[in-house]
């Protein structure tokens, strides 16, 4: 009974910090012809009816090559070092492939349908083409330019699910084929979501080879270390050692190997988490309940990869301060942050935290108390880490820690940055709402924009 309770305590507890929350799935195609897949659809239909933010991309390769076959038009992949391949989509073809792709969306659609629960399959993608790659014409593949955010969000606000197809548009309503795990990356980033789930219909992970001591450490989970043993949680870094470890061994052997579909799903589950992209987790479709039960319990079903900013992300210390006022530098020249001296950091000390690698802070950011309210000031990232999400991923940790020592609101003071800050979820004020002792030290004439957070 105990157990049970844990269970559901659990259960409140993720609800009570995700609700409201973002969350992207890439879903493979072979997942919608399993026994699971109207359950599946049910428990993603139930997120979005109790305040989750639910955005699929659905794969579709698969029923592309086979509706391309069934029109007698050869399918050629190029190479790619990012998606491992990708398809090369001529004129005629590519009608063929909007086609196969709307028709897996609607599968989505229709499933959520079943589940009173409304859905929009959108052109929310702007594209461009990938023109010439190593010599090869792409024709009419493409890659993501740009995420169209508000409609996504207008959308998720009135408690709908957003389905985007593997198809985007140029400025000229031209369509492109590009690539699902692309556009699943982009919009992840786009929305500041702090989920992004790999559906996938086998436990292809475990055909990966481990480093000897990942086999032996609490990573491992199941019933005396069979091989159907799942992997729990990986970092980043343990992430990075077994695709070494797999392609050194591919090289190796000079062959295709059975393990590229689950080096595909841990190259894509590392490039999320680098963007900024808080949990990723990569769940077997084929298990009942999979998503709610890695979602909203502690054990969870699948593998997380996870950079845990309480590790990466600690108090400033006096030999921080060159490195950070490095890093400022530049956004001061630009009039993005005020000028602040070693002195003023040093006065504040208590305030600061950075964003340390290898012992060294590529990343800070302040939070100055005022009462009840917070002000996140000072957020300045590293160029050299610019494209690792540091300033979304330290900002929230502020976030947490105002909501922790029982702040009512959180503050930022802008002149450049707004679009950045309303994809974390502030909201345009006014000076009136700045604490009283702050606004008596406004500054008019640098018209910065006031963005509040409200915290719960």
């Amino acid at each position: 009974m105990n157990s049970e309770m844990d269970l559901v305590r659990e259960a409140f507890h993720y609800q009570n910090r995700f609700a409201g929350s973002t969350m992207v799935f890439k879903i493979d195609f072979s997942v919608t012809s399993e026994a699971a897949f109207p359950s599946l659809m049910k428990d993603l239909a139930l997120l979005a009816q109790t305040g989750f933010h639910v955005v699929i991309v659905p794969g579709a390769k698969e029923w592309i090559d086979s509706v391309l076959a069934e029109n007698g038009i050869v399918t050629q992949y190029a190479p790619s070092a990012v998606h491992g391949s990708i398809r090369i989509t001529s004129a005629k073809a590519l009608p063929f492939v909007e086609m196969a792709a709307f028709h897996v969306a609607t599968r989505f659609m229709t499933a959520l349908s079943a589940n009173r629960c409304d859905s929009v399959i959108g052109n929310f993608v702007r594209a461009r083409g990938l023109g010439v790659l190593d010599g090869c014409d792409m024709e009419c593949s493409g890659k993501v330019e740009k995420i169209l955010v508000k409609p996504i969000e207008k959308i998720l606000d009135s408690g709908m699910v957003s389905i985007l197809p593997c198809i985007g548009w140029g400025p000229s309503g031209k369509p492109y084929n590009v690539h699902s795990d692309e556009i699943a990356l982009a919009v992840a980033s786009a929305l500041g979501a702090v989920k992004f789930f790999i559906v996938t219909a086998g436990k292809n992970l475990l055909t990966l080879d481990l480093p000897e001591y990942l086999k032996t450490i609490r990573h491992i989970s199941g019933n005396n270390n069979k091989s159907s043993d799942r992997i729990v949680r990986l970092t980043p870094k343990e992430a990075e050692e077994i695709l070494d470890l797999n392609n050194s061994a591919a090289d190796k052997n000079k062959a295709v190997t059975g393990n590229n579909k689950a080096s595909e799903e841990l190259r894509l589950a590392l490039a999320v988490s680098k963007a900024g992209i808080e949990r990723v987790h990569i769940i077997d479709g084929r298990e009942e309940g999979a998503v709610l039960r890695e979602l909203f319990s502690n054990l969870g079903a699948g593998t997380m990869l996870y950079a845990d900013e309480y590790e990466s992300i600690r108090p400033l210390e006096t030999q921080d301060i060159p490195d950070v006022l490095r890093i400022m530098e530049p956004l001061m020249q630009h009039g993005i942050l005020i000028r602040r001296t070693a002195e003023d950091i040093q006065e504040k000390k208590e305030d600061y935290w950075v964003f340390g690698i290898d012992g060294q802070a590529h990343a800070s950011a302040a939070l100055h108390m005022w009462g009840e309210q917070g002000e996140i000031a000072a957020i300045a990232v590293d160029n050299a880490y610019i494209d690792m999400g540091l300033g979304s991923r330290i900002v929230r940790f502020l976030i947490n820690k105002a909501v922790k020592d029982g702040l009512r609101r959180v503050f930022v003071l802008t002149t450049q940055t707004q679009d950045w800050f309303e994809t974390l979820g502030f909201k345009e004020s006014n000076t009136e709402s700045l604490p009283e002792e702050r606004r008596k030290i406004y500054d008019p004439e640098r018209k910065s924009k006031i963005y509040t957070l409200e915290l719960q």
